[in-house]
């Protein structure tokens, strides 16, 4: 008896996925690699089912004869595993993100003379229109705000990137890279104070109030389906913090970062070249149990800043600071540096993962740019957020386009640098 092998993720199952494995099935016994969610949510979006359901759902098809988990886009590991005769696929990997994949399926096929047969894809199904019903089913309040701990539970990393309106937040929904056979793509939307004052030309000096900030969010929402970070400078007074959180945990916030100072603002990154106050142990513990206290789901996620390196207080004051935080009921920890080198946030890892190592750790690596995310995830962080590149990046854009209509006195020489006035006008669909 020959031996058939088809991958699927099996989130989204229609009749071309039953015709697929009919079709399969009739050449051999088939085993069918279903992707696990860590690989479907790198590949396409969050799954709506989980492994075990979708597992489930497959092996009570006609035809298949085993399930095997699949944990990579990339078939190698278990084509080299069951060594199958057929691998069956749609014709639709020909080209685009997944036609590397396809080479690889040959390539390594042919070391045992197996033999890939692509069949007709389905062409009467709107997979673009499925995802999309999916993608806006994943957008209520209920389903968002759990988001986030799953990813942490999923991923080595948990890839962040700030928005600070609805044309951002759908760079950060659409931006997709391929990459050594996988498809990298943003996690999750950092919405920080300090972009989203830059954006509306305000100082970052919480000036912005909630209202506003709230504003924010909802046009974020409006345009994506990724779980939302919040970024809640000191969460200002405990009465004020335990109103606005739980007004964000009904939106579907995904989780609140507050830092342990107290006073006027001053954005982290000035360091000790400005006045800033750090808020005592004790009072920023209970701003957290207030928080914890106030909210309604066990999804929702109060992640406390520690900004002792960036204030000079030095190691064992972080290290002192996140134990305390923690026993208060954080359930995440940020540590900050200003420095260059990642030396000390390095070390603040290797210490707190000898007495937290399953309490989620987040860094922002604005100053220490030079690290990769594979580096961080080795030294036990859970999520990177890349905090204001987007508002940065557009800055200098824009004052090009600028710069070059004044100096041409017309707008000609800025084409190139533009987006096609065709391609903005759909850019945002009408429905």
């Amino acid at each position: 008896m020959k031996t058939v092998y088809i991958a699927i993720s099996a989130d989204i199952l229609h009749h071309g996925h039953i015709n697929l494995i009919k079709k399969a099935s009739e050449y051999g016994n088939l085993i069918v690699g279903v992707l696990t969610d860590e690989v479907v949510a790198t590949y396409k979006r969050f799954p709506v089912l989980d492994y075990e359901q979708r597992t489930f759902i497959i092996k009570n098809i006609e035809g298949v004869s085993d399930v095997v988990p699949q944990y990579t886009l990339d078939y190698t590991e278990n084509l080299k595993k069951y060594r199958p005769d057929y691998v069956f696929h749609g014709d639709d990997w020909k080209k685009g993100v997944q036609s590397q994949i396809r080479q690889n399926v040959i390539n390594t096929l042919s070391e045992w003379n197996g033999e890939l047969i692509e069949i007709p894809y389905t062409e009467d199904i709107s997979i673009d229109q499925i995802n999309n019903l999916v993608k806006n089913a994943g957008s209520v309040p209920e389903s968002r705000r759990g988001k986030l701990k799953k990813l942490i539970s999923l991923k080595p990393i948990v890839r962040t990137m700030e928005a600070h309106n609805g044309l951002s937040a759908l760079v950060v929904e659409n931006a997709k890279v391929v990459k050594d056979e996988k498809i990298n793509s943003f996690d999750a939307i950092w919405v920080s104070s300090l972009t989203d004052s830059t954006a509306k030309g305000k100082p970052d000096i919480e000036l912005v109030d909630m209202t506003s900030r709230i504003n924010t969010i909802n046009e974020i929402m409006e345009v994506s389906s990724k779980p939302i970070i919040l970024d809640g400078d000191t969460g200002g007074l405990i009465e004020h913090f335990v109103f606005n959180i739980k007004t964000i945990e009904r939106m579907g916030v995904s989780a609140i970062i507050i830092e342990d100072k107290i006073g006027l603002k001053k954005n982290s990154l000035f360091g000790t070249d400005v006045e800033q106050t750090q808020d005592s142990i004790e009072n920023f513990c209970e701003k957290i149990k207030a928080g914890k206290k106030a909210l309604i789901t066990d999804e929702f996620m109060i992640i406390a800043r520690i900004e002792s390196l960036i204030l000079k207080q030095g190691m064992d004051d972080a290290i002192n600071r996140a134990k305390a935080y923690i026993n208060a009921g954080a359930d995440g920890i940020m540590i900050h540096s200003r420095e260059k080198e990642p030396d000390e946030i390095f070390e603040f890892c290797e210490k707190f993962n000898e007495f937290a190592p399953k309490v989620p750790l987040v860094v922002v690596p604005t100053s220490f740019n030079q690290v990769y995310e594979d580096e961080f995830a080795k030294k036990g962080v859970n999520i990177v957020i890349y905090a204001n590149h987007l508002i940065r990046s557009a800055y200098p854009s824009m004052m090009e386009t600028a710069t070059k209509i004044l100096e041409n006195e017309r707008c000609k020489e800025v084409d190139d640098i533009c987006l096609p006035i065709k391609e903005i006008l759909t850019l945002i669909p009408d429905e």
